[in-house]
C-alpha cells in the first residue's frame, strides 16, 4: 500500500493494520508523492513542498495499493500513478479512497471505496485524522463561500 501524504498514508497505515489483525499476514507500506507530478504544477502561486517518497522495493510482481483521503477529479491518482512509475513496474496498480465524491475529469476508477458521497460542484469535503491533524476524525461536506 502506498499512501499519498499526509492523510492517504495515515489511512493506508490503518487499513494495513485491520487486514494484517484479520488475515494474520504482514502488509508492507509506503508513502508516494505527488507534488512535482501534478499537472498543474507549474501553475501554482508557489511550488509545492516535496516529501521523500518511501515505497517497498522492489515493485515488480507486486500488486501497488495507492491510497488517498478524498477521490475528486482523478488528477491526483494520475500523479500517483506517474510517480509510482518512477520507482518500477508493479504487476498491477490499484486505487483506494476513503471518500469518492465524483466529478471526474479522467478515465480513472477507484477499486476499493470507503463511502461513495455525491456533491455538488460548490461543495468540498473536509477531513481530519487525529493522527494527521491532532484533531479528532471527523467528515464534513462543505458549501464554498462565493468571494
Amino acid at each position: 500500500m502506498a499512501g499519498i501524504p499526509s492523510r492517504g498514508v495515515e489511512i493506508a497505515r490503518r487499513i494495513s493494520g485491520i487486514i494484517e489483525f484479520l488475515e494474520k499476514t504482514s502488509i508492507e507500506t509506503g508513502s508516494i508523492d505527488v507534488s512535482m507530478h501534478r499537472d498543474d504544477v507549474g501553475t501554482r502561486a508557489e511550488l509545492p513542498r516535496v516529501k521523500a517518497s518511501k515505497l517497498p522495493l522492489p515493485l515488480e510482481d507486486k500488486t501497488v495499493i495507492i491510497v488517498d483521503d478524498v477521490f475528486f477529479t482523478g488528477r491526483t491518482a494520475r500523479a500517483a500513478m506517474d510517480a509510482l512509475s518512477s520507482f518500477g513496474r508493479p504487476a498491477r496498480i490499484q486505487l483506494a479512497v476513503l471518500i469518492d465524491r465524483g466529478h471526474r475529469e479522467l478515465p480513472i476508477r477507484v477499486d476499493y471505496v470507503g463511502k461513495n458521497l455525491p456533491t455538488a460542484t460548490g461543495e468540498r469535503v473536509r477531513l481530519r485524522l487525529e493522527n494527521v491533524d491532532g484533531e479528532p476524525d471527523a467528515v464534513w461536506l462543505v458549501k464554498e463561500e462565493k468571494a
